[in-house]
This record gives structure tokens, C-alpha cells and sequence, in this order.
């Protein structure tokens, strides 16, 4: 077992009182892959100071991961998700080439082909490429890898007895191959399975898709890869607060090479525009508090049925505290930082994340309630500090 930064020391007495405003904690998970390690390490970052999410929600890697932590006890959740993440960068190769980026360069580009042309233990398996297979259109045709090994390793990872027992809710995202609409498979509303965690990571050509229900589904981040909007729109949202885990950032250099293209490409495409997408959220979710505070101006003789009606609804309205942690890779990962599983690798990840999330949680007034003029917050340690 390698080994992970400990916690340094510090006082949490505070941190119930703060979380006891809030009838939701959720943690939201974006897919991508071998970045994963980050989700874990924010994970670890939260169990140490006893921040237990009461809806976890996920696409993709960040399904995998949101699964083994709904899965398990407390006690567990780490440890489980440190078996994944050994497991699938136990491939063999660990050379430490730290020092230099150069090297590390070579070291990735070198792990990342042995993805490619070897699989990940306990995740997926190249296929043999029969050319009889792309004429008859049997199964194997439709993908280049297997990955009925990660059914398996869910099974041997995951409770799923614990995990529909509703002490977490759990979502996880997927589109339908043949209607292309999204869905979230939703344990509020119906129990899962490992298809389900697997279907929300399906990523086409490399994986093939799942059937559940006689419909076929492949991996939600080709439709949205961060899975936060599902969970604002709910129609009963209460008083949350949300850590949103994002694995590609939206901002970067401008690219003047091929390969920084490539990477520059594929940050944009699965970012998702989150930072879109909620301050959109934001802005409506606070005009109609200010909108509210508007209409309780009016005397109450004057207002309308409808206007009673509207003002009924507004009163409802509840505040939202997002804390944006992003990983941020570094310029030697490239373009297949996303399946590059090394050893090494995965732990700088983890590293990051237990870092990024311990920063957050210093600022203890990121975590209270928003005041109920705000209605909605959001604050990310690496934009508010560092850009």
C-alpha cells in the first residue's frame, strides 16, 4: 500500500455547528478517468474532519468513485477507495522519473501506451481485433476493450445493499445509445446495480455500452460531464451545500503545439462549462429572492392570486454554497492524462486533491450558510488565490 499525506493537526469543534444548517451535503463527481485519484484524495480531505455527503452524484470515473463511497461504511470509505485506485495502477509499470519534466513526459507517454495496448487490472481488457467480428457486428465489434473485469471489482468493492438502503442517495449519469437522451439512475427512485455505475462510464469507442432494461447506455460525459445541474434542478432541494470536484479546467494556455492542442481540446470538450452553468444558476436563483424581498414590499391588499401564488413558491427558495475544487494538471501530463494509470501519477493526483480540498476547508466562512439575500455562493480556492 503506498503511502498518502497525513492530516496535519487542527481544531474542528466548529464544523458541525456550520453543517447543521444545511439539510444536504453533496459531493459532485466529473468523469475523467485516471484523474480520478483527485475525487478520491478530496474524499479523504473531507472523511478526515468527519464531512459525511448525504448525496453523492457522479458521471463517468466520478460514478466509480461516488458508488464505492455510498457503498461502504464510514469507517471503510477511504481504505475501499484506495483498493480501487492500487488496483488499477498495479499495471506493473512504476518507474520514478520525477525530477526532471522531461522525464516525467517520457514516464507518462510511456505508462499511457501501456494502457493502451495492455488494459488496467481489475477495469478493462483489450480485444482482439477480428475483422470477421466488424462484418458480422457480434458484441466485440462495437469496442476495443472489455470491461466485464470492472463488474467484478465493483461487486468486491461495493455494498449494494448498503448503498440503496437510502443512508446516501446516489446518482449517476448515462445516455441512451439509441434515443441519445440523457438519465440519471437515481437511488431515490430506483435500486442500482454495478450496470448502472458501469453504464455512467461506458466512454465510446473505447468501452462498449451496457443494457439495463433493454435499453443500452454509454457514458454520461458525452452529453454533460458534470453532473451538478441534475442535481439544482431538483424539485425538493433544500439548504446545500455542494463540493463539486471538476477533473478538466475550463481555463488554460493558449496551445502552440499539436499536442497542447490536443490536451487544450479535450479540457474544453469535458469541462463542461461549469463555471457557466452555475453562475447562470446563481443569477436566477437570486433574482427571485430579490424578487421575493420585492413583492413583501407590496401590501398584502394589493397583491394578485397570482402574485400570492408566486410569492408562496419564492418563500421556499432555499441557499446554496458551492466550493469549486478543480485539478489543475501539470504541462508534462498532455493529452492522455485521462488514461495515463501509473502508480506515480495516481498519487500526485490524490496528493492534489487532499491538498486542494484541506485549503478549502481552512476558510471556514466559504462553508456557512449562505446570508438569505444571496441565495447562492460559489467559491473555489484555486480562483479566489491563485489566478
Amino acid at each position: 500500500m503506498a503511502s498518502y499525506p497525513k492530516q496535519p493537526a487542527a481544531d474542528n469543534a466548529d464544523l458541525p455547528g456550520i453543517l447543521k444548517k444545511y439539510e444536504t451535503v453533496a459531493l459532485v463527481l466529473q468523469g475523467g478517468g485516471a484523474l480520478g485519484s483527485y475525487q478520491a484524495g478530496v474524499f479523504e480531505a473531507l472523511s478526515e474532519v468527519g464531512i459525511q455527503p448525504t448525496w453523492l452524484s457522479g458521471v463517468s470515473i466520478g460514478a466509480i468513485n461516488a458508488s464505492i463511497i455510498a457503498g461502504n461504511k464510514p469507517e471503510n470509505q477511504v481504505s475501499r477507495l484506495k483498493d480501487f485506485w492500487e488496483m488499477v495502477s498495479g499495471h506493473g509499470y512504476g518507474a520514478h522519473l520525477s525530477s526532471f519534466d522531461s522525464l516525467r513526459q517520457l514516464h507518462n507517454m510511456t505508462s499511457a501506451f501501456m494502457t493502451m495496448m495492455s488494459g488496467i487490472p481489475g477495469f478493462f481488457s483489450p480485444r482482439s481485433m477480428n475483422p470477421w467480428s466488424q462484418i458480422t457486428g457480434n458484441e466485440s465489434a462495437s469496442s476495443y476493450y472489455d470491461t466485464s473485469k470492472l463488474f467484478h471489482s465493483l461487486n468486491d468493492l461495493i455494498d449494494w445493499d448498503l448503498l440503496n438502503s437510502q443512508q446516501h442517495r446516489l446518482s449517476v449519469g448515462a445516455v441512451n445509445v439509441q434515443t441519445g437522451n440523457f438519465r440519471y439512475f437515481d437511488t431515490a427512485l430506483e435500486r442500482l446495480n454495478p450496470k448502472h455505475t458501469m453504464a455512467s462510464g461506458a466512454l465510446p469507442p473505447a468501452f462498449p455500452s451496457v443494457e439495463i432494461d433493454n435499453d443500452y447506455y454509454w457514458d454520461g460525459g458525452i452529453v454533460s460531464n458534470t453532473p451538478l445541474q441534475y442535481l439544482l434542478e431538483g424539485k425538493k432541494l433544500t439548504n446545500t451545500l455542494v463540493f463539486q470536484v471538476d477533473l478538466f479546467n475550463a481555463r488554460g494556455k493558449l496551445p502552440k503545439t499539436m499536442p497542447e492542442v490536443m490536451m487544450r481540446q479535450k479540457d474544453i470538450m469535458y469541462s463542461s462549462r461549469t463555471r457557466n452553468a452555475t453562475d447562470r444558476f446563481k443569477r436566477i436563483h437570486n433574482l427571485e429572492i430579490e424578487l421575493s424581498h420585492a413583492l413583501k414590499r407590496i401590501p398584502k391588499n394589493e397583491l394578485t392570486e397570482e402574485d400570492r401564488a408566486l410569492l408562496a413558491t419564492l418563500d421556499e427558495k432555499s441557499q446554496i454554497n458551492v466550493l469549486h475544487l478543480i485539478y489543475h494538471h501539470k504541462e508534462y501530463e498532455g493529452d492522455s492524462k485521462d488514461y495515463e494509470f501509473s502508480k506515480l501519477t495516481m498519487q500526485e493526483h490524490w496528493a492534489a486533491g487532499l491538498e486542494d480540498t484541506r485549503r478549502t476547508l481552512q476558510h471556514r466562512d466559504w462553508l456557512k450558510l449562505p446570508h438569505a439575500k444571496l441565495g447562492m455562493t460559489v467559491h473555489d480556492v484555486h480562483r479566489d488565490f491563485d489566478c
